[in-house]
């Protein structure tokens, strides 16, 4: 496919001893051979309508240093697809009526300037923890963290994980490397979720969110974490979080 479309494939990525290829040298190979002043990453799942490239460029006319997310919808997709003109408006509509919004977890997309995440830890892609890091890095360096998601509809495509011997990708060993690697010698990292982006993209626009009861008790959640998953504040962070996945599921 890259060949016939004339794109420029890059197979030699640097790995675990799983075989799974690496996020930092992904992005390091992008970032080598592209000179384009935005760089974007999308999960190989993910069907990708216009907006996304409109919405990117609004967002670089309207602040430097950003990470762009957002939302998925979840659709089964059980036929090859085709792709006459008005595909956009078909797929679009298709979701809507068959789909699912997919809670605010991590983010199958990431859109940001070439200048930001320079050194990434070794995460392994495919696995849990690396999506949610990225959302905690640029928040603690100060970066603009824009939810997309009104503005911006991707897709999808539902599978399952027989690749990972039928294991959710969070209930693998992998993903307990990542978030070791998340963690870093400070060792105070939280997965950050869609939840925690400061601004919006809506219309057209970097906006503050809207807020929510939903955000609010994820506020919440963030500030009573304890650094040791101990005591009446972990009971209580608990609680919280089970009430924000209730809340996200009535959503």
């Amino acid at each position: 496919m890259a060949a016939e479309f004339g794109v420029a494939h890059l197979p030699d990525v640097a790995r675990n001893e799983w075989g799974t290829p690496l996020v930092s040298d992904i992005f390091a190979l992008a970032r080598e051979h592209s000179r384009s002043p935005l760089l974007c990453y999308v999960n190989a799942d993910i069907l990708l309508l216009p907006d996304l490239v409109e919405a990117a460029r609004r967002v670089r006319a309207q602040a430097r240093d950003f990470l762009l997310i957002g939302q998925r919808w979840d659709l089964d997709v059980r036929a090859p697809l085709d792709f006459p003109a008005d595909w956009p408006q078909r797929l679009r509509r298709r979701a809507l009526r068959q789909g699912r919004l997919h809670p605010p977890a991590g983010s199958d997309y990431f859109v940001f300037p070439r200048h930001l995440f320079t050194a990434i830890p070794d995460f392994a892609i495919g696995r849990a923890g690396w999506d949610n890091w990225m959302i905690y890095h640029a928040r603690k360096q100060g970066w603009a963290v824009i939810d997309a998601t009104p503005d911006v509809m991707i897709v999808h495509q539902n599978h399952d994980y027989a690749h990972l011997g039928g294991k959710p990708h969070y209930d693998h060993e992998e993903s307990h490397r990542n978030i070791a690697l998340a963690r870093g010698p400070e060792n105070a990292y939280t997965g950050y979720l869609l939840l925690d982006a400061n601004r919006e993209l809506r219309g057209g626009r970097i906006v503050r969110p809207r807020p929510t009861l939903l955000r609010g008790v994820r506020r919440l959640e963030l500030a009573l974490m304890p650094a040791e998953k101990t005591g009446p504040r972990w009971a209580l962070t608990r609680r919280l979080r089970r009430l924000r996945r209730k809340l996200t599921k009535e959503k």
